[in-house]
Protein backbone atom coordinates (compact mmCIF):
# COMPACT_ATOMS: atom_id res chain seq x y z
CA UNK A 1 0.00 0.00 0.00
CA UNK A 2 2.86 2.30 0.79
CA UNK A 3 4.44 1.70 -2.76
CA UNK A 4 1.30 2.36 -4.61
CA UNK A 5 0.46 5.71 -2.58
CA UNK A 6 4.22 6.76 -3.27
CA UNK A 7 4.00 5.64 -7.22
CA UNK A 8 0.41 7.86 -7.37
CA UNK A 9 2.14 10.63 -5.09
CA UNK A 10 4.66 10.61 -7.74
CA UNK A 11 2.35 10.28 -10.88
CA UNK A 12 0.30 13.47 -9.41
CA UNK A 13 3.85 15.50 -9.08
CA UNK A 14 4.87 14.13 -12.62
CA UNK A 15 1.19 15.65 -14.11
CA UNK A 16 0.99 19.03 -11.93
CA UNK A 17 4.97 19.47 -13.67
CA UNK A 18 4.00 18.46 -17.41
CA UNK A 19 1.01 20.87 -17.00
CA UNK A 20 3.15 23.96 -15.53
CA UNK A 21 5.99 23.36 -18.46
CA UNK A 22 3.10 23.30 -20.89
CA UNK A 23 1.62 26.96 -19.85
CA UNK A 24 5.37 28.59 -20.00
CA UNK A 25 5.63 27.72 -23.40
CA UNK A 26 2.17 28.90 -24.51
CA UNK A 27 2.98 31.79 -23.08
CA UNK A 28 5.12 32.50 -25.69
CA UNK A 29 7.77 34.59 -23.85
CA UNK A 30 10.54 32.35 -23.56
CA UNK A 31 11.01 29.34 -21.28
CA UNK A 32 13.61 27.49 -19.39
CA UNK A 33 16.60 26.45 -21.33
CA UNK A 34 16.10 22.90 -21.68
CA UNK A 35 12.07 23.17 -22.75
CA UNK A 36 13.71 26.39 -25.33
CA UNK A 37 15.68 23.60 -26.80
CA UNK A 38 12.88 21.29 -27.34
CA UNK A 39 10.69 23.38 -28.57
CA UNK A 40 13.16 24.92 -31.03
CA UNK A 41 14.40 21.39 -32.48
CA UNK A 42 10.15 20.50 -32.77
CA UNK A 43 10.26 24.02 -35.19
CA UNK A 44 12.91 22.47 -36.94
CA UNK A 45 12.13 18.79 -37.70
CA UNK A 46 8.02 18.56 -37.46
CA UNK A 47 7.95 15.81 -34.11
CA UNK A 48 5.96 17.18 -30.92
CA UNK A 49 7.63 19.13 -28.22
CA UNK A 50 6.98 16.40 -26.08
CA UNK A 51 8.77 13.72 -28.41
CA UNK A 52 12.02 15.74 -27.98
CA UNK A 53 11.45 15.88 -24.37
CA UNK A 54 12.10 11.52 -24.43
CA UNK A 55 14.87 11.80 -27.11
CA UNK A 56 16.86 14.58 -24.97
CA UNK A 57 15.92 12.48 -22.11
CA UNK A 58 17.46 9.44 -23.56
CA UNK A 59 20.39 10.94 -24.46
CA UNK A 60 21.25 12.56 -21.31
CA UNK A 61 20.40 8.98 -19.81
CA UNK A 62 23.67 8.28 -21.44
CA UNK A 63 25.62 10.90 -20.88
CA UNK A 64 24.82 10.77 -17.44
CA UNK A 65 26.53 7.19 -17.25
CA UNK A 66 29.10 8.61 -18.68
CA UNK A 67 29.89 11.35 -16.50
CA UNK A 68 28.94 8.95 -13.35
CA UNK A 69 30.96 6.01 -15.05
CA UNK A 70 27.73 4.10 -13.99
CA UNK A 71 25.10 2.03 -16.07
CA UNK A 72 22.33 4.08 -16.91
CA UNK A 73 19.63 4.41 -15.22
CA UNK A 74 16.84 2.92 -17.32
CA UNK A 75 14.35 3.71 -14.69
CA UNK A 76 14.42 7.08 -15.43
CA UNK A 77 13.18 6.12 -19.19
CA UNK A 78 9.67 5.87 -17.46
CA UNK A 79 9.87 9.56 -16.24
CA UNK A 80 10.40 11.59 -19.10
CA UNK A 81 8.48 9.30 -21.03
CA UNK A 82 5.51 10.21 -18.62
CA UNK A 83 7.14 13.72 -18.74
CA UNK A 84 6.81 14.06 -22.66
CA UNK A 85 3.88 12.33 -23.05
CA UNK A 86 2.30 14.24 -20.57
CA UNK A 87 3.28 17.34 -22.35
CA UNK A 88 1.77 16.85 -25.66
CA UNK A 89 -1.09 16.17 -24.11
CA UNK A 90 -2.09 19.05 -21.99
CA UNK A 91 -0.46 21.20 -25.64
CA UNK A 92 -2.24 19.63 -28.22
CA UNK A 93 -5.25 18.47 -26.35
CA UNK A 94 -6.11 20.65 -23.74
CA UNK A 95 -4.36 23.75 -24.60
CA UNK A 96 -4.98 23.03 -28.46
CA UNK A 97 -6.39 26.66 -28.74
CA UNK A 98 -5.22 28.74 -25.80
CA UNK A 99 -2.81 31.05 -27.47
CA UNK A 100 -2.70 34.52 -25.26
CA UNK A 101 -1.84 37.32 -26.80
CA UNK A 102 -1.99 40.23 -24.82
CA UNK A 103 1.12 40.24 -22.52
CA UNK A 104 0.04 40.66 -19.22
CA UNK A 105 -2.11 37.49 -20.08
CA UNK A 106 1.19 35.99 -21.35
CA UNK A 107 3.41 37.28 -18.27
CA UNK A 108 0.28 35.83 -15.91
CA UNK A 109 -0.04 32.54 -17.97
CA UNK A 110 4.10 32.36 -17.40
CA UNK A 111 4.13 33.07 -13.34
CA UNK A 112 1.19 30.47 -12.77
CA UNK A 113 2.58 27.99 -15.04
CA UNK A 114 6.29 28.60 -13.42
CA UNK A 115 4.51 28.50 -10.12
CA UNK A 116 2.35 25.10 -10.90
CA UNK A 117 6.48 23.65 -12.08
CA UNK A 118 7.16 24.22 -8.61
CA UNK A 119 4.58 22.54 -7.07
CA UNK A 120 5.03 19.61 -9.20
CA UNK A 121 9.00 18.99 -8.46
CA UNK A 122 8.16 19.26 -4.63
CA UNK A 123 6.09 16.80 -5.07
CA UNK A 124 7.73 14.27 -7.26
CA UNK A 125 10.79 14.38 -5.78
CA UNK A 126 9.52 13.26 -2.39
CA UNK A 127 8.84 9.75 -3.48
CA UNK A 128 12.57 9.06 -4.04
CA UNK A 129 11.32 7.79 -7.38
CA UNK A 130 13.73 7.83 -10.58
CA UNK A 131 14.54 11.89 -11.52
CA UNK A 132 14.27 13.14 -14.95
CA UNK A 133 17.50 13.02 -16.84
CA UNK A 134 17.55 16.96 -16.83
CA UNK A 135 17.53 16.95 -12.72
CA UNK A 136 19.94 13.85 -12.82
CA UNK A 137 22.84 15.36 -15.01
CA UNK A 138 24.11 18.26 -12.59
CA UNK A 139 25.36 15.08 -10.34
CA UNK A 140 26.95 14.05 -12.85
CA UNK A 141 28.74 17.34 -13.51
CA UNK A 142 28.95 17.69 -10.20
CA UNK A 143 30.87 14.54 -9.73
CA UNK A 144 33.19 14.60 -12.81
CA UNK A 145 34.25 18.06 -12.41
CA UNK A 146 34.28 18.28 -9.02
CA UNK A 147 32.01 21.45 -8.55
CA UNK A 148 29.35 22.02 -6.48
CA UNK A 149 25.53 21.59 -7.49
CA UNK A 150 25.11 25.19 -8.18
CA UNK A 151 28.04 25.46 -10.33
CA UNK A 152 26.96 22.11 -12.29
CA UNK A 153 23.64 23.20 -12.33
CA UNK A 154 24.47 26.40 -14.21
CA UNK A 155 27.07 24.21 -16.46
CA UNK A 156 24.22 22.36 -17.59
CA UNK A 157 21.77 25.41 -18.18
CA UNK A 158 24.31 27.01 -20.04
CA UNK A 159 24.59 24.34 -22.49
CA UNK A 160 21.08 23.73 -22.77
CA UNK A 161 20.76 28.02 -23.50
CA UNK A 162 23.88 27.41 -26.26
CA UNK A 163 21.83 24.52 -28.07
CA UNK A 164 18.68 26.05 -27.71
CA UNK A 165 19.99 29.24 -29.34
CA UNK A 166 21.58 27.08 -32.19
CA UNK A 167 18.22 25.61 -33.07
CA UNK A 168 16.40 28.77 -32.68
CA UNK A 169 14.38 28.00 -29.40
CA UNK A 170 11.87 30.82 -27.46
CA UNK A 171 14.67 32.80 -25.53
CA UNK A 172 13.35 35.65 -24.16
CA UNK A 173 12.05 37.63 -21.32
CA UNK A 174 10.08 34.58 -19.92
CA UNK A 175 13.56 32.42 -20.00
CA UNK A 176 14.96 34.80 -16.99
CA UNK A 177 12.02 34.63 -15.10
CA UNK A 178 12.02 31.01 -15.52
CA UNK A 179 15.90 30.78 -14.61
CA UNK A 180 15.58 33.15 -11.79
CA UNK A 181 12.32 32.04 -10.49
CA UNK A 182 12.19 28.28 -10.50
CA UNK A 183 14.47 27.42 -7.23
CA UNK A 184 12.19 29.11 -5.23
CA UNK A 185 9.09 28.45 -6.65
CA UNK A 186 9.98 24.88 -5.84
CA UNK A 187 10.88 25.95 -2.29
CA UNK A 188 8.10 27.77 -1.88
CA UNK A 189 5.82 24.53 -1.89
CA UNK A 190 8.64 22.32 -0.58
CA UNK A 191 7.68 22.28 3.14
CA UNK A 192 4.19 22.03 2.47
CA UNK A 193 4.52 19.02 0.25
CA UNK A 194 7.23 17.27 2.60
CA UNK A 195 4.24 17.57 5.28
CA UNK A 196 2.08 16.14 3.36
CA UNK A 197 4.37 13.30 1.84
CA UNK A 198 5.16 12.75 5.50
CA UNK A 199 1.73 12.59 7.04
CA UNK A 200 0.68 10.17 3.77
CA UNK A 201 3.60 7.96 4.66
CA UNK A 202 4.70 8.62 0.86
CA UNK A 203 8.33 9.04 1.80
CA UNK A 204 11.50 6.46 2.18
Amino acid sequence: MSFIKRLLFWLLGIIILSLGASLTIKANMGVGAWDALNVGLSRIYGFTVGNFVIIIGIILLFVNAVLLKSRPDYMAVFTFFIIGSLIDFWMLIVFRNFEPDEFMLKLVTLVVGLLIIGLGVAMYLQPKFPLNPIDNIMMGVSKRLNVSLVVAKTIGELIALVLALIVKGPIGYGTIIVTIGIGPSIQLFVPFIEKVATRLNVKI
